[in-house]
């Protein structure tokens, strides 16, 4: 398998084209490790280590950074690159030959005849990175001067100032242990293999006013400060050749860097070679960063997004088909869906789990719990084994009729089926369809009726339910009338005839060309005639498809935003007014092969959609897929860097419905 991505100078000629491409790895706990290709910090989440106390919650972003500096023949040689409000920017990067992401990430500089190597990795399951180092030097004794930049912060907010960091040290036996006078739930271990502690004079200990250039595009208006109370320094006579590592850890340090990356490269391998082809095996890589450990069920759970988002129900079961079945983690998929059913709440599924494990999970959702149907059924497609069926029918059987039950009679956010079989939600000021934005008292997409993908997935899951009834011996007869009389409303209420598409919300005025209505065609239990289906996807392909998702409302609307940028109220307003998300993707690809027969004409139209992803995968978060995209002139990610679901949708679409059929 080839998983190398590979940037020459051309890539970062400055250091503002330099943070266009980020890296991320993962521990599967929650926390991760990420930057820019030059080791710029451009988001306030920068980090070699984002910990997570709590996993996958409670996330503290612990070290930014190891910032280095070579002496050779009296010259220093800055390799940190860096912006910074009010000053000159360190211009490391000038050294960087290469850098490269093969699962992990590798710097490659050169300075003078001298050549350093520094690759980056995680301890899986542990809140530890490993920092490992090759020097090959040239002719001339050298000394290499590593400085660790310390947030010690939550990861979502930045030090404003040097006063918000209270901290201290100590070292002993090669590790500097780093406290937290703020917060005394964790303390920070910093392990090197060799080299001398330097301690900083008063006036290095800390790094100021540190531009986060992203962060800041999206109108953030602050900068960040960082802990640096000492350097770890290293002498190397001519012509020598020296390996050394440093694990910063909030853990005792109990393997060798060297181990840390070996287990985890080979870890990320093992995940890529269950997969077909180059293609699918990096996505496959990119999936295993939201497959984490959840502690309160003690069971497996999705985050939704990277660099902020925790697990989200609706995001979850969405994802699951490609993060979790396609790459053949079965047993992952198996805790995830009992794990969601260990929170069901009148019917409901969570919403989301706050980012703090002391907050109660919000369930303001319509479709969380109609997705897992979807999920459920997907799974059992997959395995079909006994076994797995009789794991259905006694953990999570039980939860699917609970929910269809409160459906039925109706539950919170005024989410209930009506005369008519179709299912309403909301109402006020509840947002509960993915299109979820409010900005105070301002509902940007109020969606409150009859949503169209909602009332899919509800007939979806009604024939869900009645295959399963049958397979388990139970009386099918309640969901199977009632999907029939759901299928006959739809088809009557739904219909825009003038538009030769679906209305997007019925009991409102509202025909609107969103694309929610493709999940009408995409998902397994049809609902419109052949001919519907092919009208339903030429529209959307018309009005909202673009090289990197669809829109989330056509072009042609006088509401239209055609930019997600700026600060967040103004973002906010475009997010679901024409901003391009990448998710939806994957129905679309499934609904225009089925419509075209899954011929090989439409799959090399298919695989040249899904090729667009693969040159994202180069940019932005390499390896990964953004959550959102300008929805005109539609090129630069947005939103968070590397999302499940438009990781798992491009994936799943690529599996299950083209690669076979080029």
């Amino acid at each position: 398998m080839n998983l190398k991505y590979r940037f020459g100078k051309g890539s970062f000629r400055n250091l503002t084209e330099g943070i266009e491409r980020e890296w991320l790895i993962a521990n599967g706990i929650g926390g991760f490790a990420n930057c820019s290709i030059t080791g710029n910090n451009s988001r306030v989440h920068s980090a070699y280590l984002v910990a997570s106390l709590n996993p996958p919650v409670d996330r503290i972003n612990i070290l930014t950074k190891i910032s280095e500096k070579i002496n050779v023949d009296k010259i220093i040689y800055e390799l940190d690159a860096q912006q910074f409000v009010g000053r000159e920017e360190n211009s490391g990067y000038k050294r960087l030959e290469a850098f490269e992401f093969d699962v992990i990430p590798k710097f490659i500089y050169q300075v003078q005849d001298i050549r350093m190597v520094k690759t980056i990795s995680m301890d899986y399951g542990h809140n530890t990175t490993s920092i490992c180092y090759k020097v090959w030097n040239g002719m001339s004794k050298i000394t290499l001067s590593l400085t660790p930049e310390f947030a010690l912060r939550d990861n979502n907010e930045a030090n404003d100032s040097t006063s918000d960091i209270q901290a201290f040290w100590e070292n002993k036996d090669n590790t500097c242990i780093i406290y937290n006078k703020k917060d005394n739930r964790y303390k920070v271990h910093f392990a090197y293999s060799e080299g001398a502690v330097k301690e900083r004079v008063k006036d290095e200990l800390f790094v100021t006013d540190k531009y986060v250039a992203i962060d800041s595009r999206n109108g953030f208006e602050g900068c960040d400060n960082t802990y640096t109370p000492f350097d770890v320094e290293l002498c190397l006579e001519p012509y020598e050749y020296k390996e050394f590592y440093i694990v910063c850890s909030l853990e005792n340090v109990e393997k060798t860097g060297y181990e840390i990356e070996k287990d985890f490269v080979q870890r990320g391998r093992k995940l890529a070679q269950v997969m077909p082809d180059d293609f699918s095996a990096r996505l496959a890589i990119s999936a295993d960063t939201f497959i984490v450990d959840r502690e309160s069920t003690k069971l497996k759970t999705i985050l939704a997004g990277f660099p902020w988002f925790t697990d989200w129900g609706r995001d979850t079961m969405i994802a699951l088909q490609g993060l979790g079945l396609c790459t053949k983690r079965y047993e992952d998929t198996r805790q995830i869906l009992l794990s969601f059913s260990k929170y069901l709440k009148d019917g409901l599924i969570p919403n989301m789990f706050p980012s703090y494990a002391s907050e109660e999970p919000i369930y303001n959702t319509v479709d969380a719990s109609l997705w897992y149907f979807y999920s459920v059924y997907k799974y059992l497609q997959y395995t079909g084994d006994e076994s797995d069926y009789t794991f259905i029918k006694e953990n999570i059987y039980p939860t699917l009729q609970s929910i269809i039950s409160a459906y039925k009679k109706g539950t919170k956010f005024s989410i209930g089926m009506k005369e008519d079989g179709l299912v309403s939600a909301g109402s006020d000021y509840d947002q509960v369809t993915w299109m979820d934005v409010r900005v105070g008292e301002w509902v940007v997409t109020p969606r409150h009726g009859k949503p169209v993908e909602i009332n899919a997935l509800w007939y979806n899951a009604l024939r869900i339910m009645e295959v399963l009834a049958e397979r388990f011996g139970y009386e099918k007869d309640e969901y199977k009338e009632l999907a029939d009389k759901v299928y006959v409303s739809f088809n009557e209420r739904f219909w825009n005839d003038k538009k030769k598409c679906l209305y997007d919300v019925i009991d409102v005025d509202d025909d609107r060309i969103r694309p929610n209505q493709i999940w009408a065609v995409s998902l397994p239990f049809t609902l419109l005639t052949r001919k519907k289906e092919k009208m339903v996807v030429d529209c959307v392909f018309k009005h909202l498809y673009t090289a990197y998702g669809l829109r989330s409302l056509t072009y042609m609307d006088l509401e239209y935003k055609p930019s997600y940028i700026g600060k967040l109220h103004d973002r906010d307003g475009a997010y679901h007014m024409g901003t391009s998300w990448a998710f939806p993707m994957g129905g679309f690809i499934t609904a225009y092969m089925k419509v075209n027969g899954y011929s090989k004409e439409a799959a090399n139209r298919a695989m040249e959609m899904l090729e667009a992803f693969d040159d994202h995968m180069h940019d932005g978060c390499i390896n990964g897929i953004a959550e959102v995209f300008s929805g005109t002139n539609t090129c630069t990610g947005n939103g968070c860097y590397n999302q499940a679901w438009s990781v798992g949708e491009i994936l799943r679409a690529y599996i299950e419905d083209v690669r076979e059929y080029l």
